[in-house]
């Protein structure tokens, strides 16, 4: 049986950006744990980075990145190609089976241990069990709504917990602004 686990949905609009997961841990068809963090702020708060997949792989990737971002004076961009070449070329990190979201007040990034950095068009990015539902319902709020990243963000998991078993209906979101 395979683990399931966790939705994360970063949004990043007009200066502001959320991060919101949902925390649950699904065994099969069993819930493990609704309330599992993984979601992190990381550069002083102004970056926040949540994983998706295996717990210990997620926290030794959350661990690499900051340690990036320390020596990249918090430049995000900078710090997820060092990211992505690193797990590219490590033979341990390679075999990591976790994905990285990483958002600030201006940018949205996605990083894969294939090497992959990926920006998204509309600022909106989303990983995890339940990452098509989330992207749905948060790319149709942005569209039609007013409503800030912290709000599309917890109202897309909420949507996304309706329709996925593997995203649970306790949702955590974290948000920083260009001032912070």
């Amino acid at each position: 049986m395979a683990i399931h686990s966790t939705t994360v949905l970063g949004v990043v609009h007009d200066g502001q950006a959320a991060l919101g997961g949902d925390g649950q841990v699904t065994f099969g068809h069993t819930i493990l744990k609704s309330t599992a963090n993984k979601l992190r702020r990381l550069a002083g708060g102004r970056v926040l980075a949540g994983f998706a997949g295996s717990a210990a792989d997620g926290l030794r990737l959350f661990e690499r990145f900051e340690s990036h971002l320390e020596s990249h004076e918090s430049d995000l961009r900078r710090a997820a190609v060092e990211m992505a070449k690193e797990w590219r070329s490590d033979r341990v990190l390679r075999r990591l089976e976790a994905q990285l979201a990483v958002v600030n007040s201006e940018t949205a990034l996605l990083l894969s241990g294939s090497g992959d950095i990926i920006e998204p068009d509309d600022g909106i990015l989303a990983i995890g069990s339940g990452a098509a539902y989330a992207l749905a319902a948060a790319r149709a709020m942005r569209a039609t709504t007013e409503l800030s990243p912290s709000e599309v963000t917890k109202k897309s998991l909420e949507i996304a917990a309706e329709i996925c078993i593997y995203t649970g209906g306790r949702i955590a979101v974290l948000a920083v602004e260009g001032d912070e």
